[in-house]
């Protein structure tokens, strides 16, 4: 089979969710609405972090990022699904599908990443309250976050090599709405084994890694949790955990769905509307959690409200 560079494929066709003409006009108007959320909220995070001194801390570092992350892999795929829904050609480049499928893996990896560093920033701070500053330096909050963009970043460059070196020489109907990596090799006339390996061993030992720091420290959190003395802080904790966990288990269960299966087991119709999940609803659901049951956070909008009203 073929694996050089030459390709008789120059553009694809994203299916995306077909319906009527008017059923695409009501989708355009929900993920519009949806889109404009995560701009919102994600960028009014971002701001508010920025303008109150009280937030300048690991924790709301790390959520900053996460915001912006969430903004950038978002913006990577919704504005070519909300063209979409209104063109007849439902089309996007070769290159343009290349370029899309790298910042998607990208920022989503990096967004793994970013929520294991705040697992641990949390871990740190209610098991480690006393070694808190000397383990969340600000070097060590940029070191963390300098390698989740990093791996991220590679991990996009590995799998999007490997999937463009191949020979896509037939059909060219994507049956999603974004360029997805499984649904890409399906479409490849050349030997896609060494892709699929790659995908399954590489990509999912990096999300089963995120994942673990996760699981691990949120368990070791509810241990010293469950050591508290004041029911009052044991109620906070558990509820900020909650609240936490809610969000990464959507994020990374629909990933490790998606992604660690053997490719017989994909299913475009069904795996495309579990996709809306983590490309679209946690976006919109991260500002939510992280700010509306946290009280420094309301705290500080409700200042910063009062300085512009004043």
């Amino acid at each position: 089979m073929p694996d050089d560079n030459d390709t008789t494929v120059t553009y694809f066709i994203l299916l995306g969710f077909p319906s009527s003409p008017a059923t695409q006009v009501v989708l355009f108007m929900i993920f519009l609405l949806l889109y404009s959320m995560i701009l919102l909220g994600n960028t009014g995070l971002i701001t508010l972090i920025s303008i109150s001194p009280q937030l300048h801390t690991p924790m709301y570092f790390f959520l900053c990022n996460l915001s912006l992350v969430d903004i950038c892999y978002s913006s990577v795929i919704v504005p070519q699904m909300l063209v979409n829904f209104l063109s007849e050609k439902k089309v996007i480049s070769y290159v343009g599908c290349g370029l899309q499928f790298h910042f998607f893996c990208a920022f989503a990896d990096t967004e793994s990443y970013i929520l294991a560093s705040m697992a641990y920033d949390r871990y740190v701070a209610i098991c480690n309250p006393l070694l808190y500053n000397a383990m969340m330096s600000p070097k060590i909050c940029i070191l963390l976050v300098t390698l989740s963009y990093f791996g991220g970043t590679m991990s996009g460059l590995v799998h999007t090599t490997f999937a463009f070196r191949l020979s896509y020489c037939g059909p060219n109907v994507i049956n999603h709405f974004f360029c997805d990596l499984p649904l890409l090799l399906k479409l490849s006339c050349s030997d896609t084994s060494l892709n699929e390996l790659l995908l399954f061993t590489y990509g999912t030992s990096m999300e089963i890694l995120s994942s673990s720091i996760i699981i691990i420290s949120y368990i070791l959190i509810v241990f010293s949790v469950l050591k508290m003395r004041s029911a009052a802080a044991m109620r906070k904790t558990f509820s900020t955990c909650a609240s936490h966990m809610i969000s990464v288990i959507i994020y990374q269960g629909t990933i490790l769905f998606i992604y660690s299966r053997p490719s017989s087991w994909y299913s475009p119709t069904s795996d495309k509307y579990i996709a809306v999940f983590y490309t679209i609803i946690v976006p919109v659901l991260n500002p939510l959690v992280y700010s509306l049951r946290n009280k420094d956070v309301k705290d500080a909008f409700w200042k910063a409200t009062k300085v512009l009203v004043h």
